[in-house]
C-alpha cells in the first residue's frame, strides 16, 4: 500500500513550521486526511500538536545537557539516534493509508541535507530501502526577503540545489513570507527570482566600484562588495544556471489560495491524486490523534 508525504526543510527562520500549520489547516478545510511529524528535537511551541513528535524518542536539550554538546553537534548526534531507531517512525507510520498526507516538519540547520547524509539516509529509509515505501516530495522554503540581497539569494539558491541533489526525491522550493516583500518589490521584478539565472546579477554590474576612494582591503565592505566576491557571485551563479534545476513557487501562508497551489503542486510530485478512489459524500475522514491547542 502506497503512503505520501512531504518533507518540508529550510534553513533556520524560512517559517516551515509556520507552513506546515497552514497545510494541516487546509487540509481540514478540504476534509482531507494528514498526519504530523514533529522532526525538529529542539521545537517546543506547535499551533497543531505533532502525531509523531522526535521529542519522544531523543530531546536537544538532554543531549547537550549529558554529552557536553553544542546545538549543532547535539542535532547531529539526535539524527544519528533516530536512524539507529527507526522502528520510531515505522510502527507509528506502517498502518497509515494512502489517504493521508503525512508531513515532516524538519530542523533548519541546512546542513543536516546539504553537507551530510543525515536525512539523506532518513529519505531512503522512507521512500526505498525501508518498508514505508512513502511516495516523498521535499519542499524547500527560502525566505522571500532574500531577493533584496542578490548574493545571499542565490547563496540559498544554491542550498537548495544540494538538497535536491543529495536527496534524490521530488522537490518543490518555495518562496515564503511573500507577505512581508509586496509593495516593496515591484512584482515583474520578482517574477525575476521565480526561475533565477545570472542576468539577476547584472543589476549589480560596477556595484563593487569604490568611486576611487581608497577603502581597507580588509573591511567587510571591501570582501563583500569587491571584485573577487563579485566573481564568487557570478560563479555560483552560472553553476545554478547550468544545472538548471531550481525553480520557485510564491508562498504566503496567510493566503488560503497560495496555500493551495503550493499543495497542487506537492500533489502532482508525489500522484497523490493518482491513488485516491472515489469516496462518498457521507464517508468519515480520519484527521489522526492532532487537535488544535489553544
Amino acid at each position: 500500500m502506497s503512503k505520501f508525504g512531504t518533507m518540508v526543510m529550510g534553513p533556520a527562520g524560512a517559517g516551515k513550521t509556520t507552513f506546515c500549520n497552514a497545510l494541516i489547516q487546509h487540509l481540514r478545510l478540504n476534509k482531507r486526511s494528514c498526519f504530523y511529524v514533529n522532526l525538529d528535537p529542539a521545537a517546543e511551541d506547535f499551533s497543531y500538536e505533532p502525531d509523531l513528535d522526535i521529542k519522544d524518542l531523543i530531546s536537544l536539550d538532554d543531549v547537550m545537557e549529558e554529552m557536553g554538546l553544542g546545538p549543532n553537534g547535539g542535532l547531529i548526534y539526535c539524527f544519528e539516534f533516530l536512524l539507529e531507531n527507526l522502528d520510531f517512525l515505522t510502527s507509528a507510520l506502517e498502518s497509515l493509508s494512502e489517504e493521508y498526507m503525512i508531513i515532516f516538519d524538519l530542523p533548519g540547520q541546512i546542513e543536516l541535507y546539504t553537507h551530510i547524509p543525515v536525512v539523506p539516509t532518513l529519505v531512503r529509509h522512507l521512500t526505498r530501502y525501508g518498508s514505508l515505501n512513502i511516495s516523498l516530495c521535499a519542499a524547500y522554503l527560502l525566505e522571500s526577503t532574500f531577493v533584496i540581497d542578490r548574493a545571499k539569494f542565490f547563496a540559498g539558491t544554491l542550498s537548495a540545489m544540494s538538497a535536491m541533489i543529495m536527496l534524490e526525491i521530488p522537490h518543490v522550493n518555495i518562496l515564503s513570507k511573500m507577505d512581508l516583500v509586496k509593495g516593496s518589490v515591484p512584482k515583474r521584478q520578482l517574477k525575476r527570482f521565480l526561475d533565477p539565472d545570472t542576468s539577476l546579477l547584472d543589476d549589480n554590474a560596477g556595484g563593487s566600484q569604490q568611486g576611487g576612494r581608497f577603502t581597507d582591503p580588509a573591511s567587510s565592505e571591501s570582501v563583500m562588495g569587491g571584485a573577487s566576491f563579485d566573481k564568487l557571485n557570478k560563479a555560483v551563479a552560472q553553476l545554478i544556471d547550468d544545472f538548471s534545476m531550481v525553480s520557485f513557487l510564491q508562498l504566503d501562508a496567510q493566503d488560503e489560495d497560495s496555500i493551495g497551489s503550493v499543495l497542487s503542486y506537492i500533489d502532482d510530485a508525489i500522484q497523490y491524486h493518482e491513488a485516491q478512489e472515489p469516496r462518498e459524500p457521507n464517508d468519515e475522514i480520519d484527521y489522526g490523534d492532532d487537535t488544535m491547542m489553544e
